[in-house]
């Protein structure tokens, strides 16, 4: 059933694997347990003593000392008791060895099943201890498979596997067995004996990572990354500041001839990325948040963070964009309502301002 080789297969396991061993063999006796009831019909209560000192297993039956027998299951009589122990008198609690028959190969089938689930459960609780570390980084990942719209992909070489959830995934891409991806470790969650990593192709913070892996400025803490808006799939805004007054911000993630952002770019599936330079002026910043298009004029509302922007008729199109887009996402980069004018609009509006002052 379980010889002398099996306890030193779980010492080499603790050290291996970082398995305790009193966990293993405790989990093993309940299981050796259960698999005996189940495979002999017996109720009574039974014990299993498993000893890595002795490198011994033996089963024990539990049964109450009793005048007149009536449950044989679970009692016996003083008689009996008294020929296996000397000292046992009524009401004592018996333990009488006995050896199951024809138990051997499901008692064999059943510790490998517990040792080869305690090895799971330790890597995987090693692994996502790791990955409590790993969150708001990115992770290659491979995809394995897809279910009810949600991605499951695996992150390294076969060490664990995360779940993406339609909310983030981009809408312009496909996934496919297989494929390569770089994903957003978004959160590690525990749900109850399992755990779960969930991760994210549509946040910001992929951007981000994106940009501190091939500008390595940012790494170095030269230029810290603002504020980033995104609509996943179609257009990033990312604020940008160089702490070091020689250092171009703006080229330095852009790269030579564009090298840097178009590798960002190619990950992201050809996302359109706009970089801009952040400003403490608010009123700055919305200016070149509004890039690339020409601004004219920006003002604010007095005791409210609103802010009117001119720009030429000609580019009011470009600077909001299909459905608003360009302004919506300034407006996110800089945390200010923006309401964008055209050239002509503003100056009809400043007239008639005028001509009511006169009139009154």
């Amino acid at each position: 059933m379980i010889n002398k080789d099996f306890f030193q297969a779980i010492e080499d396991l603790e050290m291996q694997k970082g398995i305790k061993q009193e966990l293993l063999l405790e989990t093993l006796k309940n299981a050796l347990v259960c698999a005996y009831k189940k495979h002999t019909g017996d109720n009574s209560d039974v014990i299993l003593d498993l000893n890595p000192e002795k490198k011994s297993v033996k089963f024990y039956a539990v049964k109450t000392v009793v005048l007149e027998v009536v449950d044989f299951d679970n009692e016996i009589s003083l008689e009996d008791a008294k020929a296996i122990k000397k000292s046992y008198k009524l009401g004592d609690t018996a333990k009488i060895e006995f050896t199951p028959k024809e138990f051997g190969r499901i008692a064999a089938q059943t510790a490998k099943q517990v040792v080869l689930q305690k090895i799971r459960e330790t890597e995987r609780d090693n692994t996502l201890a790791e990955f409590e570390d790993k969150e708001n980084e990115i992770k290659a990942c491979t995809v394995r498979r897809i279910e009810d719209k949600n991605v499951y992909v695996e992150i390294g070489a076969g060490e664990i596997e995360a779940l993406m959830l339609p909310q983030d995934q981009v809408t312009t891409e496909s996934y496919n067995v297989n494929d390569k991806l770089m994903v957003y470790v978004k959160k590690v969650r525990s749900m109850g004996k399992n755990a779960q990593i969930l991760v994210s192709r549509t946040a910001p913070g992929l951007v981000k990572k994106l940009f501190e892996n091939v500008v390595p400025e940012m790494t170095q803490g030269i230029i810290s990354v603002k504020a980033i808006s995104r609509e996943a799939g179609q257009r990033t805004k990312i604020a940008i500041y160089s702490n070091d007054p020689n250092v171009d911000a703006v080229g330095a993630c852009v790269g030579n001839k564009g090298m840097r952002v178009n590798e960002v770019v190619k990950e992201l599936g050809g996302e359109k990325i706009d970089i801009i330079p952040w400003s403490e002026d608010p009123l700055e910043f919305i200016a070149k948040a509004l890039s690339p298009e020409k601004v004219l004029k920006v003002s604010a509302l007095e005791g409210e963070k609103v802010a009117r922007v001119v720009v030429p008729d000609d580019k009011l199109s470009l600077a909001i964009r299909k459905d608003g887009q360009n302004a919506r996402l300034a407006a996110r980069l800089t945390g200010w309502k923006i309401d964008v004018k055209s050239e002509s609009k503003a100056r009809h509006e400043e007239d008639a301002l005028k001509e009511e002052g006169l009139g009154e």
